[in-house]
């Protein structure tokens, strides 16, 4: 019994360190182009949010995570990669 509850008390903290919330820079462009291209932030967000959970998996960012070398999940990585594939300029 005391191994079910170490196990859920681990799973229960490890989903916590998975959520990601991008910083972004929403003033100006992102520098790589010649006009503003992120007009939609919000829903933007929302889009790679989901596209992100859909495409990755409780194991799978684990295993990203242990072999990244900034300790990052596979969410966040499609998060960030898509929100600046969009024209955000994303700080973290």
């Amino acid at each position: 019994m005391n191994k079910l509850w170490m196990t859920a008390i681990f799973c229960t903290l490890l989903s916590a360190c998975a959520t990601y919330d991008p910083i972004m820079d929403t003033s100006g462009r992102s520098g790589t182009f010649q006009t503003s291209k992120a007009e939609e932030t919000t829903n933007d967000q929302q889009h790679c949010k989901l596209l992100a959970k859909e495409n990755s998996s409780f194991f799978g960012n684990i295993i990203s995570w242990i072999e990244s070398p900034e300790a990052e999940t596979k969410q966040t990585t499609i998060h960030r990669k898509c929100l600046t594939n969009r024209g955000h300029s994303v700080l973290n």
